[in-house]
Protein backbone atom coordinates (compact mmCIF):
# COMPACT_ATOMS: atom_id res chain seq x y z
CA UNK A 1 0.00 0.00 0.00
CA UNK A 2 1.30 3.45 -0.94
CA UNK A 3 1.37 5.84 2.01
CA UNK A 4 2.71 8.77 -0.07
CA UNK A 5 1.84 9.54 -3.69
CA UNK A 6 3.58 12.46 -5.44
CA UNK A 7 2.37 13.44 -8.90
CA UNK A 8 4.00 16.02 -11.20
CA UNK A 9 5.19 18.22 -8.35
CA UNK A 10 6.99 21.45 -9.23
CA UNK A 11 8.52 24.09 -7.00
CA UNK A 12 9.68 27.34 -8.56
CA UNK A 13 11.78 30.07 -6.99
CA UNK A 14 11.50 32.94 -9.47
CA UNK A 15 13.45 31.62 -12.48
CA UNK A 16 14.86 28.52 -10.73
CA UNK A 17 13.02 25.18 -10.68
CA UNK A 18 13.87 23.47 -7.41
CA UNK A 19 11.56 20.58 -8.37
CA UNK A 20 10.55 19.83 -11.95
CA UNK A 21 7.58 17.45 -12.45
CA UNK A 22 8.61 14.95 -9.79
CA UNK A 23 6.38 11.86 -9.50
CA UNK A 24 6.97 8.91 -7.17
CA UNK A 25 5.30 6.68 -4.59
CA UNK A 26 6.44 5.53 -1.16
CA UNK A 27 5.06 2.36 0.41
CA UNK A 28 3.85 2.01 3.98
CA UNK A 29 6.61 0.63 6.21
CA UNK A 30 9.30 1.40 3.66
CA UNK A 31 12.66 3.00 4.37
CA UNK A 32 12.90 5.24 1.31
CA UNK A 33 16.02 7.17 0.37
CA UNK A 34 16.24 10.53 -1.39
CA UNK A 35 19.64 10.93 -2.97
CA UNK A 36 21.32 13.72 -4.91
CA UNK A 37 24.13 16.26 -4.87
CA UNK A 38 23.66 19.70 -3.30
CA UNK A 39 20.76 21.55 -4.92
CA UNK A 40 19.15 18.36 -6.24
CA UNK A 41 15.83 19.13 -4.53
CA UNK A 42 15.86 16.61 -1.66
CA UNK A 43 15.31 19.04 1.19
CA UNK A 44 12.79 21.06 -0.82
CA UNK A 45 10.71 17.93 -1.38
CA UNK A 46 10.78 17.05 2.31
CA UNK A 47 9.74 20.58 3.27
CA UNK A 48 6.79 20.35 0.89
CA UNK A 49 5.73 16.95 2.25
CA UNK A 50 5.89 18.31 5.80
CA UNK A 51 3.89 21.43 4.96
CA UNK A 52 6.84 23.74 5.63
CA UNK A 53 6.78 25.22 2.13
CA UNK A 54 4.20 25.25 -0.67
CA UNK A 55 4.61 23.48 -3.97
CA UNK A 56 4.00 25.47 -7.14
CA UNK A 57 1.97 22.75 -8.84
CA UNK A 58 1.18 19.03 -8.80
CA UNK A 59 -0.62 16.86 -6.27
CA UNK A 60 0.39 14.96 -3.13
CA UNK A 61 -1.53 12.54 -0.94
CA UNK A 62 -0.20 11.27 2.39
CA UNK A 63 -2.04 8.42 4.12
CA UNK A 64 -4.95 9.18 1.75
CA UNK A 65 -5.04 12.83 2.91
CA UNK A 66 -4.79 15.59 0.31
CA UNK A 67 -1.82 17.82 1.15
CA UNK A 68 -3.58 20.97 -0.08
CA UNK A 69 -6.81 20.41 1.82
CA UNK A 70 -5.92 18.26 4.84
CA UNK A 71 -2.50 19.44 6.01
CA UNK A 72 -3.68 19.58 9.65
CA UNK A 73 -4.49 15.85 9.56
CA UNK A 74 -1.16 15.10 7.88
CA UNK A 75 0.82 17.00 10.52
CA UNK A 76 -0.66 14.72 13.19
CA UNK A 77 0.90 11.62 11.62
CA UNK A 78 4.33 12.92 10.56
CA UNK A 79 7.44 14.28 12.23
CA UNK A 80 10.85 15.42 11.04
CA UNK A 81 14.39 15.34 12.34
CA UNK A 82 16.10 18.20 10.46
CA UNK A 83 19.74 18.56 9.45
CA UNK A 84 20.28 20.96 12.33
CA UNK A 85 20.24 19.06 15.62
CA UNK A 86 17.07 20.16 17.40
CA UNK A 87 17.48 19.90 21.18
CA UNK A 88 17.25 22.23 24.19
CA UNK A 89 20.91 22.51 25.16
CA UNK A 90 20.42 23.54 28.78
CA UNK A 91 18.06 20.65 29.56
CA UNK A 92 19.18 17.12 30.35
CA UNK A 93 18.37 14.27 27.97
CA UNK A 94 15.47 13.21 30.20
CA UNK A 95 14.18 16.78 30.50
CA UNK A 96 14.32 17.19 26.72
CA UNK A 97 12.19 14.10 26.20
CA UNK A 98 9.72 15.11 28.93
CA UNK A 99 9.50 18.67 27.62
CA UNK A 100 8.55 17.55 24.10
CA UNK A 101 6.26 14.84 25.47
CA UNK A 102 4.32 17.57 27.28
CA UNK A 103 4.05 19.57 24.06
CA UNK A 104 2.52 16.53 22.33
CA UNK A 105 0.36 15.63 25.35
CA UNK A 106 2.10 12.27 25.39
CA UNK A 107 3.91 12.38 28.72
CA UNK A 108 3.76 8.62 29.18
CA UNK A 109 6.70 7.27 31.19
CA UNK A 110 6.53 3.94 29.33
CA UNK A 111 6.85 5.67 25.94
CA UNK A 112 9.81 7.76 27.12
CA UNK A 113 11.54 4.73 28.64
CA UNK A 114 11.00 2.78 25.44
CA UNK A 115 12.56 5.56 23.36
CA UNK A 116 15.50 5.83 25.79
CA UNK A 117 16.13 2.09 25.36
CA UNK A 118 15.85 2.18 21.54
CA UNK A 119 18.37 5.01 21.30
CA UNK A 120 20.68 3.71 24.05
CA UNK A 121 20.44 6.97 25.98
CA UNK A 122 20.48 5.48 29.50
CA UNK A 123 24.10 6.31 30.24
CA UNK A 124 23.59 10.01 29.39
CA UNK A 125 20.00 10.38 30.61
CA UNK A 126 20.87 13.00 33.26
CA UNK A 127 23.48 14.81 31.19
CA UNK A 128 22.79 18.28 29.78
CA UNK A 129 22.35 18.20 26.00
CA UNK A 130 25.06 20.81 25.46
CA UNK A 131 27.65 18.40 26.91
CA UNK A 132 26.74 15.49 24.63
CA UNK A 133 28.89 14.26 21.76
CA UNK A 134 27.67 14.86 18.22
CA UNK A 135 26.47 11.27 17.95
CA UNK A 136 24.41 11.44 21.13
CA UNK A 137 22.94 14.80 20.13
CA UNK A 138 21.76 13.33 16.83
CA UNK A 139 20.25 10.34 18.64
CA UNK A 140 18.40 12.67 21.02
CA UNK A 141 17.18 14.85 18.14
CA UNK A 142 15.70 11.83 16.33
CA UNK A 143 14.32 10.44 19.59
CA UNK A 144 12.45 13.72 20.14
CA UNK A 145 10.87 13.36 16.68
CA UNK A 146 9.43 9.99 17.78
CA UNK A 147 7.70 11.34 20.90
CA UNK A 148 4.59 12.15 18.85
CA UNK A 149 4.43 8.51 17.62
CA UNK A 150 4.34 9.46 13.92
CA UNK A 151 3.36 7.05 11.13
CA UNK A 152 5.93 8.75 8.89
CA UNK A 153 9.35 10.03 9.98
CA UNK A 154 11.51 12.30 7.81
CA UNK A 155 15.25 12.12 8.49
CA UNK A 156 17.16 14.90 6.73
CA UNK A 157 20.89 14.06 6.64
CA UNK A 158 20.71 12.25 10.02
CA UNK A 159 24.42 11.35 10.22
CA UNK A 160 25.89 14.54 8.74
CA UNK A 161 29.16 15.37 10.47
CA UNK A 162 29.33 12.21 12.58
CA UNK A 163 32.40 10.00 12.79
CA UNK A 164 32.27 6.52 11.34
CA UNK A 165 31.48 4.82 14.67
CA UNK A 166 28.66 7.20 15.62
CA UNK A 167 27.26 6.85 12.09
CA UNK A 168 27.19 3.05 12.28
CA UNK A 169 25.51 3.15 15.70
CA UNK A 170 22.81 5.43 14.32
CA UNK A 171 22.34 3.13 11.31
CA UNK A 172 21.53 0.26 13.70
CA UNK A 173 18.97 2.43 15.51
CA UNK A 174 17.32 3.50 12.23
CA UNK A 175 17.04 -0.16 11.19
CA UNK A 176 15.20 -0.91 14.46
CA UNK A 177 12.77 1.95 13.85
CA UNK A 178 11.91 0.70 10.37
CA UNK A 179 9.85 -2.17 11.74
CA UNK A 180 7.06 0.12 12.97
CA UNK A 181 7.23 3.29 10.88
CA UNK A 182 7.67 4.63 7.35
CA UNK A 183 10.99 6.49 7.06
CA UNK A 184 12.05 8.93 4.35
CA UNK A 185 15.79 9.52 4.51
CA UNK A 186 17.99 12.03 2.72
CA UNK A 187 21.74 11.56 2.70
CA UNK A 188 24.90 12.43 0.81
CA UNK A 189 26.48 9.17 1.92
CA UNK A 190 26.00 6.53 -0.77
CA UNK A 191 27.08 3.77 1.62
CA UNK A 192 24.38 4.89 4.05
CA UNK A 193 21.65 4.80 1.41
CA UNK A 194 22.87 1.41 0.20
CA UNK A 195 22.89 -0.11 3.69
CA UNK A 196 19.58 1.26 4.95
CA UNK A 197 17.09 1.85 2.15
CA UNK A 198 14.54 -0.50 0.60
CA UNK A 199 14.25 1.78 -2.44
CA UNK A 200 15.77 5.08 -3.49
CA UNK A 201 14.95 8.04 -5.69
CA UNK A 202 17.83 9.87 -7.35
CA UNK A 203 17.32 13.58 -8.00
CA UNK A 204 19.44 16.02 -9.99
CA UNK A 205 18.71 19.72 -10.52
CA UNK A 206 15.11 19.20 -9.41
CA UNK A 207 14.41 16.31 -11.78
CA UNK A 208 13.78 12.70 -10.81
CA UNK A 209 16.32 10.52 -12.62
CA UNK A 210 15.48 7.03 -11.36
CA UNK A 211 13.55 5.19 -8.65
CA UNK A 212 14.10 1.60 -7.57
CA UNK A 213 16.10 -0.74 -5.38
CA UNK A 214 19.87 -0.49 -5.32
CA UNK A 215 20.12 -3.64 -7.44
CA UNK A 216 17.59 -2.36 -9.98
CA UNK A 217 19.50 0.90 -10.40
CA UNK A 218 22.80 -0.96 -10.86
CA UNK A 219 21.17 -3.15 -13.51
CA UNK A 220 19.62 -0.18 -15.32
CA UNK A 221 23.00 1.57 -15.47
CA UNK A 222 24.97 -1.63 -16.17
CA UNK A 223 27.35 -0.95 -13.28
CA UNK A 224 28.88 -3.14 -10.58
CA UNK A 225 28.49 -0.79 -7.61
CA UNK A 226 26.03 1.85 -6.52
CA UNK A 227 28.51 4.74 -6.53
CA UNK A 228 29.26 4.14 -10.23
CA UNK A 229 25.52 3.88 -10.94
CA UNK A 230 24.80 7.17 -9.18
CA UNK A 231 27.62 9.03 -10.94
CA UNK A 232 26.61 7.62 -14.33
CA UNK A 233 23.00 8.80 -13.93
CA UNK A 234 23.93 12.29 -12.73
CA UNK A 235 26.63 12.81 -15.36
CA UNK A 236 24.27 11.66 -18.14
CA UNK A 237 21.68 14.19 -16.94
CA UNK A 238 24.22 17.02 -16.91
CA UNK A 239 25.66 16.33 -20.37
Amino acid sequence: MNIITIENVCKNYKTKKALDNVSLTIKEGELFGLLGVNGAGKTTLIKILCGLTRKTSGSITINDYNLDKEIDKIKKIIDISPQETSVANNLTVKENLEFFANIYNNNDAHTINEIVDIFNLNEVINQRAKTLSGGYKRRLSIAIALISKPKILFLDEPTLGLDVFARRELWNIIKKLQKNITIILTSHYLEEIENLCDRVAILSNGKLLKTGTIEEIKQITNTQNFEDAFIKLVEAKNE
